[in-house]
């Protein structure tokens, strides 16, 4: 069964992943809808930035952002001037990475949910005379609905699942920076397998569930706009 430091590591996890996947949607949204209908020639730039870490190895990411957000680093040097400490080895260090690692799962399904939409709606309202936030809100928000859910999912579970990404800005803190990730590899290491069972499983079926009513989800919204 579960002792005190895994649930410990269970709430940390929740919370960074629905901490993460709120600022993800308050940051990805106006950026997604930017790429989405801008003609830009850096936008090429942009995307490409956005989608680093698809490809990147966390620990690379995490890496650098270890040493911008450390006492030595960039990030690290300003807070302390400012009366603050360095963020690397704390929960805030574990939520900047984490937006940085999850930006992609959340800004592509954005993006292509509000590219979907085309110009014609937005050009019809328009014409009878809405004003751009007023289209923003009134139209492209309600037609994004499947992208926000996908993304919002996407997010949190790829949160849920970070490894490398936290384990190199935030360390091994029980009760302060380590998250189920790492629990379970501990658990393994020590050769407490039922311990790592049953925090693997749960990540596991957790992870097929919110799959599962993404998928689900996505098919009635699919249907009732038929």
């Amino acid at each position: 069964m579960l002792d005190e430091a895994d649930l410990a590591a269970l709430w940390i996890t929740l919370k960074l992943a629905g901490l993460t996947t709120l600022i993800l949607l308050l940051l990805g949204t106006p950026l997604a809808w930017w790429l989405s209908r801008t003609r830009c020639r850096l936008k090429v730039i942009a995307e490409a930035i956005i989608a680093l870490p698809l490809v990147l190895p966390p620990t690379v990411l995490g890496f650098y952002l270890l040493i911008a957000l450390g006492p030595h680093g960039p990030i690290g040097k300003l807070l302390e001037s400012l009366g603050g400490r360095p963020l690397a080895f704390s929960f805030s260090g574990l939520v900047v990475g984490s937006v940085f690692y999850s930006l992609p799962f959340v800004v592509q399904p954005l993006q292509n949910a509000f590219s979907a939409i085309g110009r014609r709606p937005l050009e019809v309202a328009a014409t009878l005379r809405a004003t751009p936030f007023d289209r923003f809100w009134s139209i492209a928000l309600p037609l994004a609905r499947p992208g926000f859910l996908t993304a919002a999912v996407l997010g949190f579970a790829h949160t849920v699942g970070e490894f490398g990404v936290v384990l190199m800005i935030g360390g091994n803190i029980p009760g302060e920076t380590q998250v189920l990730s790492i629990a379970i590899y501990d658990h393994v290491e020590a050769l407490e397998y039922a311990q790592a069972h049953w925090l693997a499983g749960g990540l596991l079926l957790l992870s097929f569930l919110m799959l599962l009513a993404v998928f689900s989800l996505n098919r009635r919204f699919a249907v009732g706009m038929r």
